[in-house]
């Protein structure tokens, strides 16, 4: 029901809360039954009881950030191991990112006419095909993963004219219905089939399984237009391929005439230790999905880059056929993506992320010996670290320990068996090593709760 009075009501609140330099007690005690209140009436009601770090009485209502913290509206600082599962590899409102993307706002524009030719777009397509691998050349910018993912699928049909697609058990591209379609794990993909009719999953890191499955499609009439798959599975708990991996599947690909497609959107981006995870292996895809840290975690960006045989007469001939995303690509988020690119390459993110990666790591390993019977395997590339443990519920209990100790990370999206840690790039040794002793703090709290 229209209701005009209460909109005001609603509205004089939340724009106080973006405006005011400070808020009384009582402003701060509204603001926090008012986010239980709405996220419980109009969002997803089941998110609260959700969260993996905070039990279900709390809350935790965030108010801004910086550099490798997120602050509450109480003043607390936590140290963000999340990073929003890959978003923030340059730090929190980076202020080397920020000053562009304000500057664009300030004296550019924020959106483009959508039909006059915007500069920023074609300066960021060169500058991604300038830190990618192999012949990578042709962008499409996009606003979310999942919506890269649809365009990378979308192109191998186009390019290709065939069908099917292979992905691979427990790999994760996002939950439009294209993207699950190749998601690999049930939890997502049973409440919404039938799906894309036309996809297999292969076991990941084996190969002689995805050789199975290309041969007997192809025995039995059916042709492939991709094989796409992560070059670190996210998702899946930090599941590393077998070296030489990726490359089988390029070769497989070669010689089969299928199009291979990387998602690299939460490897990418310097998070690995390199720019993008692809390189490591020495393989370059024919179609590579981006974005988490793409906007410097300041805006959403995200996008594909293709090699240019797929860019087929058909889409030169209809250059909306792929899509036509109205925002994507747009002024502002580009300046903040070449913003982000400007940053990785000045301070060599890549080795900031290996080297600090390296020794958080360790730390992690050296608790893995010390706790023998909780942690059952520590494993990553760069900053992108998984730490496995017995079993879910004491993954559950690690994480919020160390929530309740201001260190934030969290499980994957369907269980803690394996707490990811994301840190920024930018983070300190010493945030570090504050990291590691309150680990090992809630690590020793589990170890008596559970009775190890």
């Amino acid at each position: 029901m229209i209701n005009i009075k209460k909109t005001n009501e609603i509205l004089d609140k939340a724009l106080h809360y973006i405006t005011a330099e400070k808020f009384s007690d009582e402003e701060k005690e509204v603001i926090v039954s008012d986010t239980i209140e709405n996220f419980d009436k109009h969002l997803n009601p089941g998110w609260l009881k959700y969260r993996k770090s905070v039990s279900t009485n709390e809350a935790a209502v965030e108010l801004t950030d910086h550099g490798s913290y997120c602050v509450d509206l109480y003043g607390n600082e936590f140290i963000d191991c999340l990073g929003g599962f890959g978003i923030f590899t340059f730090g929190h409102r980076n202020p080397e990112i920020m000053k562009y993307v304000q500057a664009q706002l300030a004296n550019r524009q924020a959106l483009h006419s959508q039909e006059l030719l915007d500069p920023l777009r074609a300066y960021l397509a060169q500058a991604v095909a300038s830190i990618t691998p192999g012949d990578l050349q042709y962008c499409f910018f996009t606003n979310g993963g999942a919506e890269a993912v649809e365009m990378a699928l979308k192109l191998s049909r186009l390019a290709t004219k065939k069908k099917w697609f292979i992905s691979s058990v427990n790999g994760f591209h996002g939950k439009s219905i294209g993207a699950l379609s190749v998601c690999g794990k049930d939890t997502y993909r049973k409440p919404y089939i039938p799906m894309l009719a036309q996809v297999l999953h292969t076991i990941y890191g084996d190969i002689n399984d995805l050789k199975n499955i290309i041969t007997s499609l192809k025995k039995t009439g059916e042709e492939i237009a991709a094989v796409i798959l992560e070059p670190i599975q996210g998702e899946a708990g930090i599941i590393m391929p077998p070296a030489g991996y990726l490359q089988a599947a390029r070769d497989l690909c070669d010689e089969n005439g299928i199009c291979l497609i990387f998602d690299e959107i939460q490897t990418g981006m310097a998070r690995t230790g390199t720019f993008f995870r692809c390189e490591a292996e020495g393989v370059t895809p024919d179609i590579m999905t981006f974005g988490k840290a793409f906007g410097g975690g300041i805006l959403p960006i995200t996008g594909i880059i293709a090699r240019p045989h797929l860019w087929v007469k058909e889409i030169e001939d209809n250059p909306w056929i792929l899509g036509s995303a109205t925002f994507g690509g747009n002024p502002v988020c580009c300046a903040a993506a070449l913003a982000s690119i400007n940053y990785m390459v000045k301070y060599n993110a890549p080795k900031m992320a290996r080297e600090k990666g390296a020794y958080l790591l360790a730390g992690l390993k050296k608790l893995q010996e010390k706790y023998p019977e909780i942690i059952v395997d520590t494993r990553g590339a760069g900053l992108m670290i998984g730490v496995e443990f017995i079993k879910s519920e004491v993954g559950y209990c690690v994480a919020k320990g160390l929530f309740g100790r201001k260190v934030m990370t969290a499980g994957t999206l369907n269980n803690a068996s394996t707490i990811r840690f994301e840190p920024p790039a930018t983070m300190s040794y010493e945030d570090f090593d504050k990291v590691l002793s309150r680990m090992d703090e809630a690590l020793a709290d589990a170890k008596k709760e559970f009775n190890f």
